[in-house]
């Protein structure tokens, strides 16, 4: 049986700040799917917690009453495993308070990468992000909903993460899959 094994890693998913396609910053819905499937991923790559950012009231009211199901109502005895995920779930209403609760648990500020499908001359590749993980930091990788980040939360970060490039020009993936296949690069045996 495999040792599981926490990184230094924490993991948000932020619906706000965020663009629309007109590249206005909005506050996007929160997708039922998306909780479920990075909830996962970050348990299986050994994530710390999966924050769900969103400042829309509604929105937090949904997302308390679905972590409920899975950890408390029906779906807890339905399906334990997918209970596992969704325990790592943390609800927050903005990156600030996500940074100040990983402040409080670390006793210090995680070191903010961001995600991005647009390519900049600062760009942090895998390897190196790789490599940062290792030396005892504790990193938060925040995720953008709708058509990605806000370009003040992109200028506020840290760092950005080299974007996922396919083989083709189409460059659009649901942010469920582009966090899986992030979290595969950073944590994935290479076999």
């Amino acid at each position: 049986m495999k040792k599981s094994y926490k990184t230094n890693l924490y993991v948000a998913l932020t619906h706000y700040p965020v663009i629309n396609k007109s590249g206005d910053t909005i506050a996007s819905a929160v997708t039922n799917l998306d909780l479920h499937d990075i909830s996962r991923a970050v348990k299986t790559y050994g994530a710390r917690s999966f924050y769900v950012v969103t400042p829309l009231e509604d929105q937090k009211i949904l997302i308390e009453k679905l972590v409920s199901h899975w950890l408390k109502g029906a779906g807890s005895q339905y399906n334990p495993k997918r209970r596992e995920a969704l325990k790592l779930i943390r609800l927050k209403s903005s990156l600030e308070e996500v940074l100040e609760h990983i402040r409080r648990k670390e006793g210090d500020y995680p070191k903010t990468v961001v995600t991005s499908a647009r390519h900049s001359s600062h760009n942090l590749g895998y390897g190196t992000f790789r490599a940062m993980l290792k030396d005892g930091n504790i990193f938060l990788l925040i995720f953008g909903t709708a058509w990605g980040l806000s370009k003040e939360c992109i200028d506020g970060a840290d760092y950005i993460l080299n974007p996922i490039t396919g083989n083709t020009a189409y460059n659009h993936l649901a942010v469920r899959s582009a966090s899986a296949v992030i979290l595969d690069r950073l944590f994935g045996r290479v076999e």
